[in-house]
């Protein structure tokens, strides 16, 4: 699947747990599990909790997603 067929949501970093995933909050309420995307591996952005990121959620698995993006303060 391709990153434009993504669903883009926004929400909060809420825990980081081992292997690079975090455990983000959505704005409706919804609790996922999301790995970082390949841009932000490549140009090392870090994410930390608290931070508002953008997320991709499959239509397949919506327990499932890439962080795409990191909000600026």
């Amino acid at each position: 699947m391709a990153r434009d067929d993504l669903a883009k949501i926004e929400g909060s970093v809420t825990a980081a747990t081992g292997g690079g995933n975090y455990v983000v909050t959505l704005e409706n309420g919804i609790t996922i599990l999301a790995k970082l995307g390949g841009n932000m591996k490549r140009f090392k952005i870090r994410v930390l909790v608290g931070d508002k990121v953008t997320v991709g959620v499959s239509p397949y698995d919506a327990t499932h997603g890439l962080i795409v993006h990191r909000q600026k303060l």
